[in-house]
């Protein structure tokens, strides 16, 4: 599985780059993952349901949905966006990387308005401070993220010097049933105003994991 990760964060990259002289852009890599993750739900999208579902304006969709095409990621027709077989194992192999993700409640280290906790594998190796994450999600609007590894049936705090505090033993027993970690899977939980921002920088600090685990491998 890590063997394909340069892979899908390249794709990714590439398909929220800016085409010059295009205007600055402003969607990226997790905007992308966002669409494939709504299509695939959906069986087919609207440029509305994404207009909702991402947050972005008209404008905003009309480029996203063009580079995707362009990457052969999606295709378009009367009826609505459909995933492409490009597009397809794309969704596949985020999907194994990044299988789950769940909303949860507002406790010490979910300071938000709404939580978002995505799981990412096999990667708490990869996981230093968690300051990369949380400044990954601050970037795309949310108020942070912490970030935890799962060893030994046990969420631990990033740093791995301590246990997440026993006042959050109802956060980490949610977090647990509906994540399913495995030893060595990594937790970000990202906080934000509103669902939309606090899903997307979840997924900006997964994608950012999974990039530190390319640079250091």
């Amino acid at each position: 599985m890590k063997s394909q990760m340069h892979n899908v964060v390249k794709l990714l990259g590439k398909v929220a780059e800016r085409y010059y002289p295009s205007r600055v852009l402003s969607f990226e890599p997790a905007h992308v993952f966002k669409v494939l993750q709504v299509i695939h739900a959906n069986t087919k999208a609207s440029r509305s349901l994404l207009i909702d579902e991402l947050g972005l304006g008209e404008g905003s969709i009309k480029t996203l949905v063009k580079h995707m095409k362009m990457n052969d990621l999606i295709a378009t027709s009367k009826a609505g966006m459909t995933l492409t077989s490009k597009g397809n194992a794309l969704y596949s192999k985020l999907n194994e990387i990044i299988p789950i993700e769940t909303d949860i409640k507002e406790c010490s280290i979910a300071i938000g308005k709404c939580n978002h906790a995505i799981l990412v594998k096999e990667l708490a190796d990869d996981v230093g401070s968690g300051i990369e994450q949380r400044d990954a999600a601050i970037k795309i609007g949310a108020r942070g993220a912490t970030t935890l590894i799962f060893r030994d049936n046990k969420l631990f705090t990033s740093d791995k010097s301590y246990d997440i505090p026993i006042k959050d033993q109802k956060m980490t027993i949610e977090v647990i049933e509906k994540l399913r970690p495995e030893n060595g899977d990594v937790v970000i939980v990202a906080s934000a105003d509103n669902r939309k921002t606090a899903d997307l920088a979840a997924k900006r600090a997964a994608l950012e994991t999974i990039s530190n685990h390319e640079k250091h491998s």
